[in-house]
């Protein structure tokens, strides 16, 4: 017992590793999807005449849509004269894919949980979507620049969004399926640093085929960027089906079409009559539902709404940061990207550590200790406007956001029980997602109103209050040690 429980202690982190390849997959389709679906957008919506004369006619009835999208940074200005809301369009777009994973996330995780194949449980949806997803997201740049239509496009970007978010859910709830509760922690944070490397390989792709024409002879300028996307969404394509293919040959779940097909064997010998039958039937739909007790209920829907509000300061930091360096700090757009490569790097150095803080001091607190840091850091910028604070932020910052988002998910997933991976899975995702969502339009308000991007530093703190507030309540979560789990087997057995 003892060989067992030590065992069991540490994390096979070669395992982890091929596990997390479905996660840097998705991470690489989201680190091209949304730098230059925006530009595509740009370029179709801004030459389509039916768009430009619905942006004409809003503007003339809602004036207020123009100030709302100049405080959230926006060009609306014509340049022969007069205002545009394409800027406003490609926004709305670009929500397409949390509005579809708050709507099917939680769907495809409970049906996840419910699957039962040669493959396992998450891996049919992965095999699926992740070629389909490679597909279809190497049509968006074809419909765009190949073809130059506007419906091709939005009918790509629609159905590569849709796709995505079947298989989403599935490929994270991997690891905790094959990790021990108490070592979800550590799992998590390397799942995350896969995810931070496929995001890295997306935000050089560019980079990457641009070298390769310019060894050619061809210089890639603004005039002529559009030949390289069919190329860069290639690459996302083929890193795609790669993750797919590890995860099928390399990442062994258990076949659990074998143990249902046992169990409806036994029930069909023991429980012959019509009745009794009737009662299994019952007992197992039963057992399928998310059954909490209203304590853990309380501390679920608390830790739902503790995230909801840190995605809410953490998302307005990362989507307006640019805009903050510009007119605080004086900053051009490449220097303002600078700054935030230093909140990734840091992010990312950290990822290990916060999954060992977890599993030694708990989550609960390790997710506290985050946001407590990240709040007093921003506030004490807000206080003292000292320029070497903000440096201090974005260090300090970026390692207390990975200290945060190790342990969340799973602190959610340990309320949920081993049995209900996906469905909670799918829960994380809503609430993240919405925050996703709200934020942009909750914040863009609060800046029309305040005038200043310096808002930035009061509204992130808030949040992170109201998530401290939130996250307080919660008294579930935390991972039961092994050896207590192995001496209740024991009992059970004896």
């Amino acid at each position: 017992m003892e060989q067992k429980t030590q065992s069991a202690m540490k994390l096979n982190y070669g395992k982890t590793i091929l596990t997390g390849f479905g996660f840097m997959a998705a991470s690489i389709a989201w680190a091209i999807y949304d730098p230059y679906v925006t530009r595509i957008l740009n370029h179709l919506l801004s030459a389509s005449s039916a768009v430009n004369s619905w942006s004409a006619a809003l503007v003339e009835r809602f004036p207020a849509l123009v100030r709302f999208a100049e405080a959230q940074g926006e060009d609306v200005a014509l340049v022969g004269g007069g205002f545009t809301l394409v800027p406003l369009f490609i926004g709305i777009i670009m929500t397409f894919d949390n509005i579809f994973g708050v709507i099917f996330q939680p769907t495809f995780g409970k049906l996840s949980d419910r699957c039962h194949s040669k493959l396992g449980k998450r891996r049919p949806f992965i095999v699926f979507g992740a070629p389909v997803s490679a597909v279809l997201f190497f049509l968006i740049p074809i419909a765009a620049v190949k073809f130059g239509s506007l419906p091709m496009t939005m009918v790509s970007i629609i159905l590569f969004v849709f796709i995505m978010s079947l298989w989403r859910a599935p490929v994270v709830a991997l690891m905790p399926d094959l990790t021990p509760p108490e070592l979800r922690s550590e799992g998590n944070a390397v799942i995350n640093l896969m995810g931070g490397i496929g995001g890295l390989v997306g935000m050089v792709a560019g980079t990457l085929v641009t070298m390769i024409y310019k060894a050619r002879g061809i210089e890639v300028t603004a005039a002529n960027e559009e030949i390289i996307y069919p190329y860069v969404f290639l690459i996302g394509s083929v890193v795609m089906v790669i993750g797919m293919l590890v995860l099928l040959f390399f990442v062994k779940e258990q076949d659990t079409s074998i143990a249902v097909k046992a169990q409806r064997n036994q029930a069909s010998q023991e429980k012959s009559d019509q009745a009794a039958r009737k009662a299994q039937e019952k007992a197992e739909k039963k057992a399928e539902k998310v059954t909490l007790s209203s304590a853990e209920r309380k501390s679920l829907i608390f830790m739902l709404l503790g995230l909801f509000f840190l995605f809410c300061g953490t998302n307005a930091i990362t989507t307006y940061f640019s805009l903050f360096a510009a007119e605080i700090l004086g900053k051009t757009a490449s220097q303002a990207t600078i700054m935030m490569a230093v909140f990734a790097v840091c992010s990312a150095a950290a990822a290990l550590p916060a999954g060992k803080c977890g599993k030694k001091f708990g989550r609960k607190k390790t997710i506290l200790a985050g946001l407590l840091v990240f709040m007093v850091v921003f506030v004490l910028y807000m206080i003292t406007r000292n320029m070497a604070l903000i440096w201090v932020a974005l260090v300090l910052g970026g390692a207390a956001n990975m200290f945060i988002t190790v342990n969340t998910l799973p602190l959610v997933l340990e309320i949920g029980g081993l049995d209900k991976v996906g469905t909670f899975t799918g829960y994380y995702y809503t609430a993240t997602f919405s925050a996703q969502i709200a934020s942009p339009i909750l914040y863009g308000i609060i800046r029309m109103f305040s005038g200043t991007y310096m808002s930035l530093f009061w509204y992130a703190p808030i949040m992170f209050v109201l998530s401290i507030l939130a996250i307080l309540v919660v008294k579930h979560g935390e991972a039961i040690p092994q050896e207590v789990i192995d001496k209740i087997e024991e009992e059970n057995a004896d």
